[in-house]
Parts: structure tokens; sequence; C-alpha cells
């Protein structure tokens, strides 16, 4: 936390300069924090002998290192790096969420071996949520870029965001990705519903919430490519769509009989 912080600190020097410095301070300290996360996460996991995404404040410290990661393969480009001057406070925000003490009640008195379907289940769609974030973080580069080209500002041309064109083709693609994460985890769910409860549907807050998730997306990648939904109000879907998650996924986790008994 205290990396991201750092992080999310010395990004706002980096809007104050207008992206015209390579950050490669910024990049070394997410660098650090992920180093501390997967380590954070290894130790929990052999601590408890289960994929450690079985508590909100695990789930949400697993969004977290998805996006990091993302970003640390992405910003090996020196031309995207800037990606971590709009993901460090998105990070830092999660982060400081995910330290409520609330979110991580204890673990029952004896490891259970019998969940790796489950945590399976859990980590493909947490790593699809992942992917929604980095892509809400391209759409806010996106934006910033429209809005200063819009105004001729000079930042737009020196800057060393990439172009556009480029955030957007970024954009689709990790939407993409994310609805074949989300996918695949949700197919998962009536194999460990038939597992708990004998049958293949029960009706769920949060399995309908994912569901709801899984089609909103899809629709908004489907009247990009057939209804040419494109530029600005493209990006303005994605992020909005990841905000909404950020306010929303917590509760229905809370009000989910299945997933938080």
């Amino acid at each position: 936390m205290v990396f991201y912080g750092l992080s999310s600190l010395y990004s706002v020097f980096l809007w104050r300069k207008n992206f015209r410095t390579d950050d490669r301070v910024n990049y070394l300290l997410l660098l650090a924090a992920f180093a501390l996360n997967t380590v954070a996460m290894l130790l929990r996991g052999f601590n408890f002998r289960k994929c450690p995404v079985n508590n909100l404040y695990e789930a949400t410290t697993f969004i977290a290192w998805t996006i990091v990661a993302a970003f640390l393969v992405i910003g090996i480009s020196r031309r995207l790096r800037f990606l971590g001057a709009f993901a460090s406070h998105i990070l830092f925000f999660i982060g400081v969420f995910a330290l409520m003490p609330a979110l991580d009640p204890p673990h029952r008195p004896q490891p259970d071996f019998s969940n790796g379907l489950a945590s399976l289940h859990a980590s493909l769609i947490l790593l699809g949520f992942g992917a929604f974030g980095l892509s809400a973080v391209a759409a806010l580069m996106f934006l910033t870029q429209e809005h200063d080209l819009k105004l001729h500002r000079l930042r737009a041309i020196s800057s060393l965001l990439p172009p556009i064109e480029r955030l957007e083709r970024v954009m689709n693609a990790l939407l993409l990705g994310g609805i074949f994460l989300l996918t695949s985890g949700l197919a998962f769910s009536p194999f460990l519903l038939k597992q708990k409860y004998g049958v293949y549907f029960k009706n769920d807050p949060l399995l309908d919430y994912s569901i709801f998730i899984w089609l909103f997306y899809l629709a908004l990648i489907v009247a990009r490519w057939r209804f040419g939904q494109f530029g600005r109000r493209f990006a303005w879907s994605a992020l909005g769509s990841f905000v909404f998650i950020l306010l929303t996924f917590w509760g229905f986790l809370l009000l989910s009989p299945v997933h938080h008994p």
C-alpha cells in the first residue's frame, strides 16, 4: 500500500509535467508494489493452502494484483508506460478499500482442499474485472487526449501518451479479454451450484449481477462493431461501466447467500 500510495502521489507530478518526462520512477514504484503484493498473496495462499480469493479482502487485492501485472507487461513499451499515471490512483483506491477490517474475517480452523474449481471460477471472474479496470484506465487516457486535442492544447502534441486511435484499440482488446475471462468464470457456475445445492441454477444476487455485467459489456462490444459506437462515447461507456462495478460489486457480494453465507 505504501508503494501504491507513492506511485499515486508521483503520478500527480507527472500530470503537472503534462507527461513530457518518461516515468521510469513510477514504473519501478509499481513494480515494487507488485512484488510485495505477489509475496503477500503467496504467503497467504500457502498459509491457508488454497487460492487466496475467499473473502472481500482477498478478492480486492487479487483485482489490484491483476491490474498492476497487466500494466507492467504493457509498460514495457515506453509509449504505453504512462498508463501507470492513471492506474496508480485506481490501485491506491482499491488498496485502501481492501484494508477495511470487516472485509477480512477469520478463515475456518481447518483448510478445505475441495475448492479448486471454486478458486478457478473466482480467479477467472476477478481477472475479467481486472481487464475491465485496465480498459477504464485506457478510456481515461483517451478522454484526456481527446479533450486536449479539441482545445488545441500544445501538450496533446508533445505528450508521450499514445495516439487516441491506439488507445481505442487497447480499450477494445481489453474489453474482449475481460469478456472472455468473465465468460470462462461464469461457465463453472452451474457445476459449482450442482456440487453444493444439487441444482444447476439458483437465484443469487451476485450471479444475477455478474450475468448483467457480462451482458452489458457484450452489448457494448456489439454496439461498437455493429452500430459504429466509436470514440468518446465508447470511452465514456468503458470508464463508467468499471466505476459502476467498483461501487456495486462489493454490495452484491455481501448480499449473496451463495458466495457470502
